[in-house]
């Protein structure tokens, strides 16, 4: 195994870090979008719904990278509840990152607005019904917060590995071209294909 075994490939940790700007910035103007009142209302909304597609093809294109690169191996000495935790995260950002911009899509197309990209309506993917549409932006809603609460656990457990246990799961993701170890002691020497990092 060579350092670059131990790392997530260029286009893995580019599509990492694009999305990671890409969904801070989504949440923070969801958050301004309830919270303000026209005209810069409107104008959150015409920048929030574009990238909740962007965000929807990226997410798409990483999980298709993911099945074709894999993942460096996660620490051996690593507690199973810790890998665990670690492959259930990985699976709730995935449906979270693909299914919170549907369900947003979903919800405009239940209250008939455009969904307008790159001057392209796309079409609606759900019928005309206020009822549908209030359920589904509860459910958006909700479904954010809770995406909010996972990157602040995220984050937690990024410092946790950088910081404190030093295990090599940090550099692993990190974009700068640091020296990674060829064979660290503790990790292991079969790539895990699904292992629950990202």
């Amino acid at each position: 195994m060579n350092a670059t075994d131990l790392r997530f490939s260029a286009i893995q940790r580019l599509l990492h870090w694009l999305m990671a700007i890409g969904i801070l910035v989504m949440l923070f103007i969801g958050v301004g979008m309830v919270s303000t009142i026209r005209p810069a209302h409107l104008w959150l909304v015409s920048i929030h719904k574009p990238l909740g597609i962007l965000i929807l093809v990226l997410a798409l294109v990483r999980l298709a990278v993911r099945f074709v690169k894999g993942a460096p191996p996660l620490p051996v000495t690593m507690p199973p509840l810790m890998k665990f935790a670690a492959r259930l995260s990985h699976l709730a950002f995935y449906l979270l990152m693909i299914g919170l911009p549907l369900l947003g899509w979903s919800m405009l197309s239940a209250a008939d607005y455009p969904v307008v990209v790159a001057g392209v309506r796309l079409p609606s993917i759900a019928p005309h019904s206020n009822v549908l549409h209030s359920s589904l932006w509860n459910a958006h809603r909700f479904l954010a917060l809770l995406f909010f609460a996972l990157i602040v656990v995220h984050l937690a457990a990024a410092l946790f590995h950088a910081l404190i246990r030093r295990d090599g799961v940090f550099e692993a993701m990190a974009p700068w071209r640091d020296r990674v170890p060829s064979v660290p002691a503790d990790r292991g020497l079969v790539p895990e294909k699904t292992a629950g990092r990202h």
